[in-house]
């Protein structure tokens, strides 16, 4: 029987998670069905891509009761602080937050990933490494053995994260980027596009450029 799955987010990682998803149950490799986002800047019944705006945020209540599971893909660059705690705030039940692994995605047997992740296509996982809830590794994206990534990570599309990493929570790394292994990344940390990491970055930086350099501390 089919989970019903309600996304919070929308356009950028919702309607792409979303379409992941209904890629994968249309192969026969998951139970679960989307059946819509909660967006608060959408009106109720309006189109997403292919999928209905189900409701708002304040929603979220009647759809436990109803019986859905949720996946959340609100997270930004900057300010990711302040969007975990909106999600925190929901109190969703960890048991009825949706995990979702794309069947063309390798992830090692011994792989840990935490309730609420997504891992999208293409994507490579390595043994030993530790996803923590709520993160997404993006499609393409390659994270090495042995690594520590904390809660509500964002790994943009086509980066690629080396070993022995601590990751803290909330980080961002951005498309293309690449990290060398033995690091250190503070929590909410933003690492940019097509950056080449090659010291620890502390909590709240932002870093960018080849090789990567401080710019500024998150807002």
């Amino acid at each position: 029987m089919s989970r019903k799955v309600a996304i919070l987010g929308g356009l950028g990682n919702g309607a792409v998670v979303a379409a992941a998803i209904e890629h994968a149950r249309r192969l026969g490799a998951t139970d679960l069905e989307v059946a819509g986002f909660l967006n608060d800047r959408a009106e109720v019944g309006e189109y997403i891509d292919m999928f209905p705006v189900i409701g708002r945020l304040e929603d979220t209540k009647r759809l436990l009761d109803e019986g859905y599971w949720f996946i959340n893909t609100i997270l930004r660059i900057d300010g990711n602080r302040e969007r975990i705690a909106m999600f925190e705030a929901l109190n969703i039940p960890d048991d009825r937050l949706a995990s979702f692994v794309h069947p063309m995605a390798y992830v090692a047997p011994s792989v840990q990933l935490g309730v609420g992740t997504i891992v999208m296509p293409n994507v490579s996982m390595s043994p030993g490494t530790k996803l923590g809830k709520g993160s997404i590794m993006m499609v393409g994206a390659m994270m090495g053995h042995d690594n520590e990534v904390g809660e509500f990570c964002h790994i943009a599309a086509q980066a690629a994260v080396g070993s022995y990493l601590n990751i803290g929570k909330g980080v961002h790394i951005g498309l293309n980027a690449t990290v060398r292994e033995n690091l250190t990344i503070g929590d909410y940390a933003t690492l940019g596009m097509g950056s080449v990491l090659t010291k620890n970055i502390g909590n709240n930086e932002i870093w960018a450029g080849n090789p990567a350099k401080f710019l500024r501390y998150a807002n």
